[in-house]
C-alpha cells in the first residue's frame, strides 16, 4: 500500500498538510520564529506514536471484550544531538481499570508492536529528491 500526503506553504512557518481529504496544520513556536498556530511536525511525530499505540492498545481491548474507558496513551521526547533529532521517546499507556491483571503483560506486547514503533525499530528507506518546476 502507497499513500500520498501533500504538504503546502501557507505563510511564514505555517503549513498545511493533506492527507486522504483531511487536512493538518503545523508550525513552529514563537520562540522558534513562528505563530505558534498549530503543532510542530516534531510534535505531530510524537503524537502519531501515542496515537499508534493507543489504536493497537485499543483494538486488543475490543478483541478481549474489555472496556475502554480510562484508557489514555502520553508521549515525552527531547531533541537535540547532532544531527538535530528526537533523542528519546517514553510513551505512558494508561490502561482502563477494566483491563485483568493476567492481560497487562499481552496488552502491552500488543501496543509495543504497533505500526510506527515497529518502522522506529526497523527503519524505512527515506529517499529525500527534489522536484523541479519549470517557470514559464
Amino acid at each position: 500500500m502507497t499513500s500520498k500526503i501533500v504538504t503546502s506553504h501557507l505563510a511564514d512557518d505555517r503549513f498545511a498538510i493533506d492527507v486522504r481529504g483531511h487536512r493538518i496544520h503545523i508550525d513552529q513556536p514563537i520562540e522558534n520564529g513562528g505563530d505558534d498556530t498549530a503543532p510542530t511536525p516534531t510534535e505531530l511525530f510524537a503524537a502519531s506514536l501515542a496515537g499508534c499505540v493507543a489504536f493497537y492498545g485499543r483494538r486488543y481491548l475490543a478483541r478481549h471484550n474489555v472496556s475502554t474507558d480510562g484508557l489514555s496513551v502520553e508521549a515525552e521526547f527531547s531533541s537535540g544531538g547532532t544531527p538535530n533529532r528526537i533523542t528519546d521517546v517514553t510513551v505512558h499507556i494508561t490502561p482502563p481499570a477494566a483491563l485483568p491483571s493476567e492481560r497487562r503483560d499481552a496488552f502491552l506486547a500488543v501496543a509495543s508492536h504497533c505500526t510506527l514503533h515497529n518502522t522506529l525499530r526497523h527503519p524505512p528507506t527515506v529517499d529525500i529528491r527534489l522536484d523541479i518546476q519549470d517557470a514559464r
